[in-house]
């Protein structure tokens, strides 16, 4: 086990990741998911893996101007959020998720959904567009604990991880409160 697997091991709340291809709908099914999760009385965090680079701020913003100009780290705070950016040393290599993890506050959270890192060993749900053609990731990643797709069951590989409708989201929640454990929780509200 490497450092990076220990620290994701040790995270002190649960972790689910979205692992799919580009394009398959990650983000929308997140932005659908979490109203349902936050209603159910969780207190959620995500992390987002991007592949290019990328802007929180607009030319022109304080935090831009002030990161553009050698911060290496701009932390903007107001009365309803905090932002930070940190600058990367090392801009060929791409972040592993225990690095962004560390900007998490645990304590302050139930639940941690991550976006992408699919090479990560987390437990992970599959999303899965047949119409894109392209193969599943599970037969070569055992930390898909579940697939959630759009195609009938019987176009599914034999695997024995449950299968879900991926435009059941209603479904994928409580498949993360069960699996996660969080539907044992006294404060979490299963009537939907």
């Amino acid at each position: 086990m490497t450092n990076a697997d220990e620290a994701l091991a040790a995270f002190p709340i649960p972790l689910i990741g979205f692992a799919a291809y580009s394009g398959t709908g990650k983000t929308t099914l997140l932005v659908r998911l979490l109203p349902l999760l936050k209603a159910r009385g969780l207190r959620v965090g995500v992390v987002k893996h991007a592949h290019h680079d990328f802007e929180m701020d607009l030319p022109g913003k304080d935090s831009y101007e002030l990161r553009a100009a050698g911060a290496d780290e701009m932390l903007v705070a107001a009365r309803c959020r905090f932002g930070l950016i940190r600058e990367c040393r090392d801009a060929d290599r791409e972040p592993r998720l225990h690095e962004a993890l560390e900007f998490m506050q645990p304590r302050q959270l139930d639940l941690v959904l991550v976006e992408g890192f699919k090479r990560e060993p987390i437990p992970k749900i599959e999303l899965h567009r047949v119409e894109l053609g392209l193969p599943f990731l599970f037969p070569r990643d055992p930390n898909v604990v579940a697939i959630a797709c759009d195609a009938s069951s019987d176009l599914v590989p034999a695997s024995g991880i449950p299968r879900l409708a991926i435009d059941r989201v209603e479904d994928i929640a409580q498949f993360i409160l069960e699996y996660t454990g969080l539907a044992q929780r006294p404060n979490i509200n299963l009537a939907q």
